[in-house]
């Protein structure tokens, strides 16, 4: 495959068909850019020999030309000095000269020719290489997002129904200890002044509840001897 058909498929390469085929879509990214990379270091070395080529070309051209200019000098030189055998043979070289510089006229356009095709190779693939590049290292913040979301899935699937019951009962019995270390707590807490002053008050008001009984059951049975006398 020539240079500019390998550049052709790489340019005409569709990256999320080649991402959704492969086996590791990281790796295969990084392998496209690398390729690319390499093909653009090649289409330049190619660029540069078909610009050295298309000078020295038209250097010939320009050699024979001068050459042919030359040589019809001197025919006409020998025309005047009556060599008119001279004259024929400085021609023949001109003429000569004449066909190698049409020969290297149309080299000069074919090697041009192909220059331009590899410089417009060349900012076509510089620009894909670019677009390539922010391309993949979109899918690659893809790929490894899936893949972690991947993960995160299966790992909800490991802990299922069983382990959120366990994890249900562990929280009661959590709160039950909770509860019981409260309880304790709070009788095991040494007696506050504050709590004295409501025990106190709690015995006086027992006291008058337990007057006000015996005074009820007095008056009854001071009613009850009044009758029987």
């Amino acid at each position: 495959m020539s240079l500019l058909d390998r550049v052709g498929t790489l340019l005409r390469a569709n990256l999320n068909d080649m991402v959704d085929k492969a086996e590791d879509p990281e790796r295969m990214l990084k392998q496209i850019v690398l390729d690319m990379e390499n093909q653009l270091m090649q289409v330049k070395t190619q660029v540069a020999i078909a610009i050295a080529g298309e000078h020295l070309l038209e250097k010939k051209r320009a050699e024979h030309e001068k050459e042919s200019v030359e040589w019809r000098r001197k025919a006409e030189l020998a025309v005047q000095k009556g060599h008119d055998d001279l004259a024929r043979a400085a021609l023949e070289r001109a003429l000569s000269h004449d066909q190698l510089t049409e020969g290297f006229a149309t080299q000069v356009e074919d090697q041009k020719h192909e220059a331009d095709n590899l410089r417009q190779a060349l900012r076509k693939l510089d620009q894909k290489l670019s677009e390539t590049r922010a391309h993949c290292e979109m899918l690659v913040a893809e790929h490894r997002r899936a893949k972690v979301v991947g993960r995160a899935t299966k790992a909800r699937q490991a802990v299922g129904p069983t382990q959120d019951h366990t994890m249900e009962r562990m929280k009661s019995r959590v709160h039950v200890t909770a509860a019981e270390n409260a309880a304790t707590a709070e009788i095991l807490a040494p007696e506050t002044l504050e709590d004295k002053f409501r025990a106190l008050e709690s015995e006086d008001k027992v006291e008058v509840l337990l007057n006000e009984i015996k005074s009820r059951h007095a008056e009854r049975a001071r009613i009850t001897d009044g009758n029987a006398a």
